[in-house]
């Protein structure tokens, strides 16, 4: 059996993955540039990156299942990334108050002979409207750092959330369902526990 190595140091992919019994033999992450593109949609970026990703990785392990995966918080055609601190993680959130918008979640499988597979998985999320006492509160805490879109819908954030379209361990990290059929229809099989 080739053995799984998930190309992302996310500690919330890796229990994702647990949760559908896979565990990686291995965790590498990729070190790429994710400065989107010029006139780059939100939706190709993430699927840029985890392919990226997954061929950075595999180019040096051969002989195994790659897994990367990336997720883009969008409003509107503007991607929000990791806020920098935590004044740009208060204009994410502002922006997000009281709108719908979407998380796009991009994931790349190369299997050991090469072959690849990649999807883009789309989730809606609205928020409620937020006041300055919610932002306060929520900023207070670590959560949104290395967050996209400053929030955690796991975590605190969840309060944010007054409806959901979608995959919600996309918004998390990992569509589940998809990257279970991705692994399955190239080959790789978790091991029996």
């Amino acid at each position: 059996m080739s053995k799984l190595i998930l190309a992302s140091a996310s500690p919330r992919r890796l229990e994702l993955l647990a949760q559908i019994g896979i565990v990686p033999d291995q965790v590498v992450p990729a070190d790429i540039d994710e400065t989107p593109m010029r006139d780059e949609s939100p939706r190709r970026l993430a699927l840029r990156l985890a392919e990226e990703k997954a061929r950075f990785v595999a180019k040096s392990n051969g002989g195994a299942f790659v897994l990367a995966a990336d997720t883009v918080v969008a409003c509107g055609r503007r991607a929000l990334g990791k806020a920098e601190d935590a004044a740009e993680a208060r204009k994410f959130l502002e922006l997000l108050s009281g709108r719908r918008h979407r998380v796009y979640g991009g994931m790349c499988v190369i299997a050991p002979d090469g072959t690849e597979r990649s999807r883009v998985i789309e989730t809606q999320v609205k928020f409620r409207t937020l006041g300055s006492d919610d932002l306060k509160r929520y900023l207070a805490h670590d959560e949104w750092q290395g967050k996209a879109g400053a929030y955690a819908i796991q975590g605190f954030a969840a309060t944010f959330v007054k409806a959901i379209s979608g995959s919600y361990s996309n918004v998390v990290g990992l569509s589940l369902c998809e990257v279970d059929g991705l692994l399955r229809g190239l080959g790789y099989h978790p091991k029996e526990v």
